[in-house]
């Protein structure tokens, strides 16, 4: 049942009061037309909450665009949602087409840091989040009296005497609901045992992150990655005013879980005009993601915050093998991962979130 203009209403009670229920939200498949966006199919989501956001199947499906009643959630680059095309793989390039955005995935075999592995010169992140997607699958059916809306696709990283990794990724969401979940498979569709990394770039931006706004998470260590982490790291999960010359500060949690490994961490901001509380969540399986890495980037227009649930840290593939952490995907191999996303809006629902946080910890 959709909780929708202050009521829970019924599909007849809906249908009866529309022409079609994109009245109230659904998917739309777009297309941008200009500059190095031109040619980016984008999915438009409306939940009919308030939440909107944008799947880009040309870029891994990831998401960009993500806003709540007019309030951003994730930060933006000036790289916006350049094609696909532009995409530089040698050493840092990749940042030139990272468009941050609400959710950027990186991997597929490897992420982190460039660097060389096996004999193999590999740059940041790696390639999916540059993927175009193929059999996308835009759509709304009613279940019951809910209305669920999703856009599927696969993205392959593949190449002739290499890797062959498929990856299929399902996004939904529910009409009258302020969450989305991210649903991926992912299979070795090779013949060779072969690395598998994936992290989740989640980037938290202005009202979100603010001066003094927080990390909430069952955080039981929080560990700098390097020297520069260091400063002020008793504080890591608190927010500076934009800062000119700030330097980047990642750090590396061991989250605490309830019994079936469930985890989660937000961003949260509760000094807003008129004592309001404002804010977004990830909750996934640290069975599945066993790593969580925040990166702290307070800089003057660079100014984000990541929440990085990963099977893998964010020093590089050599990094990761020499450490001894570096997974695999055995031929045929199959991984699931799920996360699911959602607004907290207003002090009640900010509460209750922090309330759960300490229950696990």
């Amino acid at each position: 049942m959709a909780f929708l203009y202050g009521k829970n209403m019924t599909k007849q009670e809906i249908l009866d009061r529309c022409g079609d229920v994109s009245q109230f939200g659904g998917t739309r498949l777009m297309r941008f037309s200009d500059g190095h966006e031109d040619g980016v199919q984008v999915v438009e989501f409306r939940t009919g909450s308030g939440l909107l956001f944008h799947v880009v199947p040309g870029r891994g499906m990831d998401i960009t665009v993500a806003e709540h009643n007019g309030r951003a959630m994730g930060w933006r680059s000036g790289s916006t949602e350049a094609a696909s095309a532009f995409h530089d793989p040698v050493g840092l390039g990749w940042l030139r087409t990272f468009p941050g955005g609400l959710v950027t995935t990186c991997g597929l075999t490897y992420a982190g840091a460039p660097c060389e592995d096996d004999g193999e010169s590999l740059g940041l992140h790696g390639r999916v989040s540059h993927t175009p997607a193929t059999n996308l699958y835009v759509d709304g059916a009613w279940q019951g009296d809910d209305y669920v809306m999703w856009a599927s696709g696969k993205m392959r990283e593949t190449r002739l005497f290499g890797e062959n990794i498929l990856l299929e990724r399902k996004i939904s969401a529910v009409l009258g609901q302020n969450s989305f979940t991210i649903e991926d498979t992912v299979t070795n569709e090779s013949s060779k045992r072969t690395p598998h990394m994936i992290l989740y770039h989640i980037n938290g931006g202005y009202p979100c992150v603010d001066a003094g706004s927080k990390l909430v998470s069952p955080t039981v260590e929080a560990v700098p990655r390097d020297d520069v982490a260091q400063t002020d790291k008793e504080h890591y999960y608190r927010n500076d005013p934009p800062t000119v010359g700030y330097n980047e500060r990642c750090y590396y949690h061991d989250m605490a879980t309830d019994q079936a490994g469930n985890t989660f961490a937000a961003l949260i901001n509760r000094n807003l005009p008129g004592g309001q509380a404002f804010g977004f969540y990830v909750k996934y399986n640290k069975k599945e993601l066993p790593f969580f890495t925040q990166w702290k980037m307070n800089g003057a227009r660079e100014y984000v915050v990541g929440m990085e649930p990963a099977n893998c840290h964010v020093e590089g593939r050599g990094s990761e093998r020499a450490r001894g952490t570096l997974q695999f995907l055995k031929p045929g191999e199959t991984r699931t991962y799920r996360l699911e996303l959602g607004v907290l809006d207003g002090l009640d629902e900010v509460n209750g979130f922090e309330k759960q946080v300490e229950a696990l910890k």
